[in-house]
């Protein structure tokens, strides 16, 4: 099978509470890209950036079987870049700069080669680009994913969003986006009126306590792994996604109970990527670093019980 993403290659400037970096590699498509291709492969990309980009991490993403002839080049210019603070509980942040550059002349075109991709992750992109990627597949693929943020939930944008909720099948938003777009604060309320939107499960991403999968009355809780370092939470959720869609990718399963099992390499990969900045850890995993993460999160789980 295949995987095609959608989203950015960029640049971010990133503080925490524990250390600080200069200019490196992040961007949606780029933590996805990352997390998938330890379990799928090829691992399609569709993206745009400046010739400011540095090369090596493009050569260094093809050697994992990333295929990268769908990110584009734009001479003269320069790539997305986002700076931000996080504040002592890692949760909330303070953007510092966004400087769109070629996002703001991102017009996504898929190769042909990528047209017959499995599953689709779009990531979080204006919703006007996610529809014009769906638009152009000819085939729909077997799973469509997409993630979004607040700030399309807004109203210059839901009408829009609304439109490719219709045409997914799973949805992943945090906690407080999947509140604004229900208009619920309880989740289970909320995961209830997300689902009559169109997508057939939806993914509630709570950061450090975990995750929930929704579909139709039945719900699923994955635990997030009690670390003893987080060092930078940015890029943990588009890990997560990648992880997520990797896995049902090489398993050849999309049926809910798989999607149990994905949940949990999601999470295991997002917890990764937490523990190094930007995507420094996602670059030196082994396969056995990964079983041995997901076997932490059985542990935490399983316990023997007598119901009497």
């Amino acid at each position: 099978m295949s995987l095609l993403t959608v989203g950015t290659v960029a640049y971010d400037a990133i503080e925490t509470p524990f250390g600080k970096t200069d200019k490196i590699v992040g961007g949606a498509a780029t933590y996805i890209a990352w997390s998938a291709s330890y379990f799928s492969k090829p691992v399609n990309i569709v993206s745009v950036i400046g010739d400011d980009f540095d090369m090596h991490e493009l050569d260094l993403l093809r050697q994992r079987g990333v295929d990268t002839d769908g990110i584009e080049i734009k001479q003269g210019k320069k790539s997305f870049f986002w700076s931000g603070r996080y504040h002592l509980d890692m949760n909330s942040r303070d953007t510092l700069a966004t400087e769109l550059n070629v996002l703001l002349e991102f017009n996504p075109i898929i190769p042909d080669k990528y047209k017959n991709s499995d599953i689709l992750l779009l990531g979080n992109i204006d919703p006007n680009l996610q529809l014009k990627v769906i638009e152009q597949l000819p085939v729909r693929p077997k799973l469509v994913v997409m993630d979004t943020m607040n700030f399309w939930m807004t109203e210059a944008f839901i009408g829009k969003l609304h439109e490719v909720m219709k045409k997914v099948d799973v949805i992943a938003i945090n906690d407080a986006e999947a509140r604004q777009l229900s208009g619920e604060y309880s989740l289970v309320k909320a995961a209830k009126k997300i689902l009559t939107m169109g997508p057939r499960y939806l993914i509630i991403k709570k950061g450090e306590h975990g995750a929930l999968l929704f579909h139709g009355n039945e719900v699923f809780f994955a635990p997030a792994l009690p670390l003893e370092e987080v060092f930078d939470p940015t890029g943990a959720g588009d890990t997560f996604a990648g992880g997520f869609c990797g896995y049902l990718d090489k398993s050849r399963d999309i049926s809910f109970d798989n999607m149990k099992r994905a949940i949990i390499y999601g999470s295991a990969m997002a917890s990764f990527c937490v523990e190094k900045f930007g995507t420094e850890r996602l670059k030196t995993l082994t396969h056995k670093d990964i079983e041995d993460r997901v076997k932490e999160f059985i542990d935490l789980v399983q316990f023997d019980i007598i119901l009497e």
